[in-house]
């Protein structure tokens, strides 16, 4: 099976380890066809803390590793 990869913004990196980002999805809405932008926040993780806030990141899923953590940072596309 294939890992699931996105790509998102930093909004956080407070947490030791842990960043979080936003991942903004457009979809169409069902009954009037209007384009609507849909966020979803993830806890990441981040083993080496080199996440800034702004960072645009690619981040993957993996197994559970905290309650709330099922990604894992791969690599910064744009500082």
């Amino acid at each position: 099976m294939a890992n699931k990869e996105t790509t998102g913004i930093v909004i956080s990196n407070k947490m030791k380890k842990t960043i979080t980002v936003a991942v903004k999805t457009q979809i169409a809405h069902q009954k009037y066809n209007k384009t609507i932008t849909k966020t979803n926040k993830y806890y990441v993780h981040d083993e080496n803390n080199q996440c800034e806030i702004g960072d645009i990141v690619k981040i993957q899923i993996t197994k559970p590793i905290s309650k709330k953590k099922r990604w894992k940072f791969v690599n910064k596309i744009i500082e």
